[in-house]
């Protein structure tokens, strides 16, 4: 007989405590696109995911007072009762055309799209082979999928190879490789020519995530899977560059079509509010013109890059906005994000299991609405940190 019903919880919260990886939710205040108020202080962020700084412009904002004066503060239903709108059909419609891909499904969240959707796609006679370092999410659905399961080296496209070849071996009903455009916690890219060059020579149906990418990168910042119909299946999410929260899959029509049948994580949830794609809607139009926004955003990033590998920092292979600064034990990464705060700056320290063990960093996410007074800012701080410790 199981005598205390909470054992587990009691456990679980020691271990991780005891491995200092304990989690906790702090509550901070928006100041602007990149400035925070955390108690007392006011912080200057290096840890959101706002890479345009949309969340803040006014359009957007005007755009989702505007949608939700007009349609009410929820949608009130699922997708396939009364919770379709016009404005989904139409957001769904400009994605696709944005996106020069043949259709479009909204979804609530990139965690969702890709959970739901993935354990649509395969099954337990199936093989689903990913990048060792695709996100979570990715993972999860997978796992609830049932199929078989194996992992290739982060982008090491040889042994993908090896995979597929002996893949080709056994019977599985079929193939799915999956990866990401812009890794998340590296920043680093996927060769996309080199995935689907595989994917059509082992006849494999290829499924990318491109959320980091959208906005960003790829011609008129619609990511780096626009426009290319030799991808089967591509997720994008709005909580990022877009400044506001949803997700979408591009894809086939009749892919669609079985998703709008099959996938739980669409049919049996409220649709998106329309204050929130009215947001989407905005920031979809002010994306395509923001070429100096993005041209200034990779300026400093390549900057920063620099920098830090001249205080022989591993930036690991970051070819985006997202650079990991690698410090490798956990207690160092909290000292020097601890120490970051103390001069008024907000890098949260990444540790493992979100990354490997003896990886863990400081992930630095750029926003457009940086400065070069700001990365100024970072690298002397950083560059203080660092004699310090050696002295």
């Amino acid at each position: 007989m199981v005598l205390d019903r909470y054992s587990f919880l009691d456990e679980a919260i020691s271990r991780q405590c005891q491995t200092r990886r304990w989690r906790e939710i702090v509550p901070i205040q928006p100041i602007d696109a990149v400035h925070i108020q955390k108690g007392d202080r006011a912080l200057l962020n290096f840890s959101s995911n706002d890479y345009l700084g949309l969340s803040k412009h006014p359009s957007v904002i005007a755009a989702t007072q505007r949608y939700t004066e007009q349609y009410g503060t929820g949608a009130t239903a699922s997708r396939l009762v009364t919770g379709t709108y016009g404005i989904h059909a139409e957001l769904e419609g400009a994605i696709a055309t944005a996106t020069g891909r043949d259709t479009a499904l909204l979804f609530n969240s990139g965690f969702q799209a890709n959970v739901s959707i993935l354990a649509m796609l395969v099954d337990q006679d199936s093989l689903v082979v990913c990048d060792r370092l695709v996100h979570n999410s990715i993972v999860q659905g997978i796992l609830l999928s049932r199929a078989r399961f194996k992992r290739y080296r982060h982008n090491d496209l040889n042994h993908l190879e090896q995979i597929l070849k002996a893949a080709n071996q056994r019977s599985y009903n079929r193939i799915l490789i999956v990866s990401e455009t812009v890794f998340s916690m590296d920043g680093d890219r996927s060769d996309i020519d080199g995935l689907t060059q595989l994917s059509d020579q082992y006849h494999t149906l290829l499924y990318l995530d491109d959320a980091h990418a959208l906005g960003v990168l790829g011609p008129q910042g619609m990511g780096l899977a626009a426009h290319r119909p030799d991808i089967d299946v591509v997720v994008g999410t709005f909580g990022k560059a877009f400044g506001a929260f949803g997700a979408f899959v591009t894809c086939s029509q009749k892919l669609r079509d079985y998703l709008v049948n099959f996938c739980p994580g669409f049919i049996y949830t409220t649709a998106l509010p329309p204050g929130v794609v009215g947001g989407v809607m905005a920031a979809l139009e002010i994306i395509p013109a923001m070429e100096r926004d993005r041209y200034h955003l990779h300026q400093m990033a390549n900057q920063l890059r620099t920098a830090l590998q001249s205080l022989d920092y591993n930036t690991a292979h970051s070819a985006s906005q997202i650079i990991p600064l690698i410090v490798g034990p956990d207690d160092a990464t909290l000292a020097l994000a601890q120490w970051l705060e103390k001069q008024g700056i907000g890098a949260i320290a990444i540790r493992p299991p979100t990354v490997p063990d003896g990886t863990a960093r400081i992930r630095v996410a750029l926003s457009s609405c940086h400065t070069l007074e700001h990365i100024e800012t970072f690298i002397t701080q950083v560059t203080q940190y660092n004699n310090s410790v050696r002295n």
